[in-house]
């Protein structure tokens, strides 16, 4: 690959095309390994960048690291700008857009707040395995999150460090809403597992409904370990399946199973998304869609460096 660890993409360089220079590689390629050497053999030292990327076992900083805008760029003068990095530290911070399943700018109608207003709350409770919240409203688990779901403020909120913030994530809160007016009570059926195409409407997802996976995949494919640490980070049951797997809870009775096939020399990685049997009683198709894609921002997003601190 020409792109090297750090992200600049050596493609595009006039110095590799006149062969004075050489691409540095992806963190864990055979490539990045003899670049190091020979920095080590001309320099006398290697690129702090290059050598933590090979020591971490990553590929590219950007897209792989937690730590990612770190000292190692923060600290010298290449490659990226002040301007570059203090963006990319912002940036990380937000939210995926508010869309929805049809890329149209998402609102959440007042009608799902009603509804939820209007259910009795010790069934509510109960169903949505929720409790009482702050001032009203319930709390429930999400992920590795504690939510309020504050029927009088109409806000979704999250818990951090001993105050209540709003998630700024609409898609997160219109499911998490959407759970809330769905839920009933149900038994536990085990685990009886399916796929996309087992689901009643099994239809929709086809064409522009069809789950974009293609990001897992880029960022994960081939590199299980990652998977499972952002998995892990996000609360996840971690699963004796594929090459690695994991069961997500957006909302309490409603997990998402990712299994992943890591790929190699001879095969394309593969992602698999399952439910358990009882979605459908929960989310219609479009509700599964945007239950998905909540799963799915979150594993891109990664362990977030700060409260892993």
């Amino acid at each position: 690959m020409p792109t090297g660890a750090c992200g600049v993409d050596c493609e595009v360089c006039k110095l590799r095309l006149m062969e004075v220079c050489s691409t540095c590689g992806p963190g864990r390629s055979a490539t990045a390994a003899g670049k190091l050497e020979a920095q080590k053999r001309i320099l006398g030292s290697p690129c702090p960048i290059l050598a933590c990327a090979s020591l971490k076992q990553i590929d590219f900083c950007l897209r792989d690291c937690a730590e990612f805008p770190c000292v190692n760029f923060s600290s010298g003068p290449y490659p990226f700008s002040q301007g570059f990095l203090a963006m990319q530290e912002r940036r990380r911070k937000e939210p995926p857009p508010a869309m929805t399943h049809n890329r149209s700018k998402l609102h959440i109608p007042d009608e799902y707040w009603e509804r939820v207003s209007a259910r009795d709350v010790s069934v509510l409770r109960q169903a949505a395995k929720a409790t009482a919240g702050p001032d009203g409203g319930v709390c429930l688990q999400s992920f590795n999150e504690l939510l309020w779901v504050d029927t009088v403020g109409k806000r979704v909120c999250r818990r951090v460090r001993e105050q209540w913030i709003e998630i700024g994530d609409a898609l997160w809160g219109l499911v998490t809403l959407l759970y809330l007016v769905n839920v009933e009570p149900m038994q536990e059926e085990g685990r009886d597992l399916i796929g996309v195409a087992d689901l009643k409407e099994a239809h929709y997802f086809r064409g522009p409904h069809a789950m974009d996976l293609h990001g897992l995949l880029e960022r994960y494919g081939y590199d299980a370990g990652g998977f499972r640490e952002a998995a892990t980070f996000l609360g996840a049951e971690v699963l004796d399946l594929a090459d690695a797997a994991a069961s997500l809870r957006p909302c309490p009775q409603a997990p998402v199973y990712f299994l992943l096939h890591e790929g190699d020399e001879e095969f394309q990685p593969k992602i698999t998304v399952m439910f358990e049997r009882s979605i459908e009683r929960i989310f219609s198709a479009s509700g599964i869609w945007s239950l998905v894609k909540v799963a799915v921002s979150k594993l891109l997003r990664g362990p977030d460096r700060q409260e892993c601190s």
